[in-house]
């Protein structure tokens, strides 16, 4: 499994440890709160009890004494009643212990999220690419070729998964993280294989050429990163203001970044192996993976035909990296697939304008949520226009009262000429 490796580091927020299990809390305060409604239950069966023996044994003496047994028999009667009455208060208060049990706590940081939204924590936007992290992109180029619901969370870099990684997604509560991961449980859960069509020699291939993508060309692509952390801010634009939703000026914030992602990076790529050989050899060893993956494309639109499979999405993620970096910045792997492969390059159009139509708005406005529909903006005109109408509804609701008294003077001064003729006649 590749590592998922931050590109911009931003402060390592520690795991939170889960907390306490709210089940066995839940069950005791059940039980606390049921406890005294069962204690009455109890009590109302045993007054009923006692009153059907009084009951019995009355029968029995009712020859000998009719007015004492008539006498029992009215006790007994009204201790049942008692007993049921304890017994009719009791239910309640035990069905109100149990609703009273707190609420089921998440451990998550979108604690008021909506039922099946996939909540997606990833890296800022770039003017040049949705995001600098091939794993990150990986699983939002993922997510928009199945066609799940989803939502970016605009945390400023400041959060990171369990596993300290970035990305990560919180679905109904759950996090679930590593890129890999991610894109498995949700293809189990929503039955969104992209490569249920594939054959088994297929699948082989392409789990293969995906652990060389994640495993070695990205980790050559770090390599070049971690060695000219001032061409990543260049290259990609990077605007760590924005970025990591900070005041500092951006000198300063550029002046931190080049130390710490070079000392880092260099620390990773020691850790994998890769940072032990020379420049030229890694070089080397990424234009050979390029090489191996234009051979396999070959004249295809995709990698096993026409329609993208999971290493479509992978391949794509990682050589936007490359293809989408600055070309005032010199990069030999870079230029090596724009002359060598350039069927690489027809392949990350082609997945760019398959899964992300919003790719100018994303880069222009740095939007992390481009592809959710905003509601338009009221305009100027139309607000006028409302006015307009609401002062002519009002200008005829009081042309209306106008017409009204006017007919009403004339009604009455009809009635008054009628009157005055009538008595002119009587005169």
């Amino acid at each position: 499994m590749a590592t998922e490796v931050a590109q911009i580091p931003a402060e390592e927020t520690p795991a939170v440890a889960a907390p306490a299990s709210t089940e066995n809390a839940a069950a005791a305060a059940a039980e606390q709160a049921e406890k005294p409604a069962a204690d009455s239950v109890a009590v109302a069966a045993v007054a009923g009890e006692n009153a059907a023996n009084a009951q019995d044994n009355n029968k029995e003496d009712a020859k000998a004494s009719p007015a004492a047994a008539a006498a029992e028999d009215g006790a007994a009667a009204d201790a049942k009643k008692d007993g049921d009455a304890a017994a009719a208060v009791a239910a309640p208060a035990a069905a109100a212990g149990k609703s009273e049990a707190p609420a089921q706590k998440f451990n998550v940081h979108k604690t008021n999220f909506e039922k099946d939204i996939i909540y997606l924590y990833q890296f800022s936007r770039t003017p040049l690419l949705p995001s600098l992290s091939p794993y990150c992109l990986k699983v939002e180029t993922w997510l928009r070729l199945v066609g799940l619901k989803y939502e970016n969370v605009d945390h400023k870099m400041r959060f990171r998964s369990k596993k300290g990684q970035l990305p990560f997604i919180e679905l109904n509560g759950e996090e679930i993280a590593d890129s890999a991961i991610i894109i498995k449980e949700l293809s189990a859960k929503y039955d969104k294989n992209l490569d249920a069509g594939l054959t088994a020699e297929q699948r082989n291939v392409s789990y293969a050429t995906i652990a060389m993508l994640e495993n070695h060309l990205i980790w050559i692509i770090f390599y070049w990163r971690a060695k000219y952390p001032d061409n990543v801010l260049k290259g990609y634009k990077v605007n760590l203001q924005h970025a990591l939703g900070l005041r500092l000026p951006n000198s300063i914030l550029n002046f931190f970044f080049k130390i710490t992602f070079g000392r880092k990076g260099t620390k990773k790529l020691k850790a994998h192996g890769i940072g032990v050989h020379s420049a030229e050899e890694i070089e080397e060893f990424g234009k050979n993976d390029l090489k191996v993956l234009s051979e396999m494309l070959d004249c295809k639109p995709f990698f096993f035909g026409d329609e993208p499979t999971t290493l479509d999405v992978v391949a794509f993620a990682v050589l936007s990296q490359l293809h989408y970096l600055s070309k005032d910045i010199a990069y030999p792997l870079r230029d090596y697939m724009t002359e060598k492969c350039p069927n690489l390059i027809g392949h990350v159009s082609r997945m760019k304008d398959k899964c992300f139509p919003d790719w100018d708005e994303i880069c222009t406005k740095l939007d992390l949520n481009a592809h959710i529909p905003k509601p338009e903006p009221e305009t100027k005109e139309g607000k006028e226009g409302g006015e307009q109408e609401k002062s002519n509804e009002q200008e005829g609701t009081e042309g209306d009262k106008i017409e009204k008294e006017l007919e009403k003077d004339k009604s009455n001064e009809k009635e008054s000429t009628e009157e005055n003729k009538e008595k002119e006649e009587t005169k």
